[in-house]
């Protein structure tokens, strides 16, 4: 007598990643946070405490702490073609921005708006800090999936409870170094 193959699991598919997934790993999303939680870690480095330390390969942001100690948070990070890297200050910091679509943006995307006010489904999230006279920042967003994933034209993302408490940590002057 034959036994029968144990039933494979149903398999999703999972739009952040394009491949196809147990159900199961789908749940963080679902619940609306991330599977990447900060921590306080040990943290060799040369930059002085409150230096912000942005690893995309490896997609995680550390803020340099005293003692050796950074509190690292999980990010999203720029796609193929949209990763940068270089060494620059916060100059800006805001609560609850406003966004405004840079051109090349609303030309790749043109169903854009001009300006959508802050608030919970403005993709910058709770906060932003601007970062030099680049377009990018370090901003919440109101797609916690996409934290540890490459989605962003070039922005660094946190979830909104940890861009809110590295908005509290951080001051305007703050050296940022993104590394690639």
């Amino acid at each position: 007598m034959a036994v029968a193959a144990p039933a494979a699991a149903a398999l999703v598919y999972d739009r952040t990643t394009g491949n196809w997934v147990e159900q199961s790993e789908l749940q963080p999303a679902r619940r609306g946070g991330t599977a990447i939680k900060k921590q306080i870690v040990d943290y060799k480095t040369n930059h002085k405490p409150g230096t912000i330390v942005i690893e995309t390969g490896e997609r995680r942001l550390y803020l340099v702490l005293e003692g050796g100690k950074a509190m690292k948070y999980g990010i999203g990070v720029g796609r193929d073609g949209f990763t940068w890297s270089g060494t620059h200050r916060i100059t800006r910091k805001a609560e609850w921005p406003g966004w405004t679509p840079p051109p090349q943006m609303r030309k790749r995307v043109p169903d854009l708006p001009a300006y959508m006010p802050g608030g919970p489904d403005n993709p910058l999230g709770a906060r932003a800090l601007y970062i030099g006279s680049t377009l990018y920042r370090v901003h919440g967003t109101s797609e916690p999936w996409s934290i540890g994933q490459a989605v962003s034209s070039g922005c660094i993302r946190l979830t909104n409870d940890d861009v809110t408490d590295l908005y509290e940590r951080v001051a305007v002057g703050a050296t940022i170094v993104v590394n690639h």
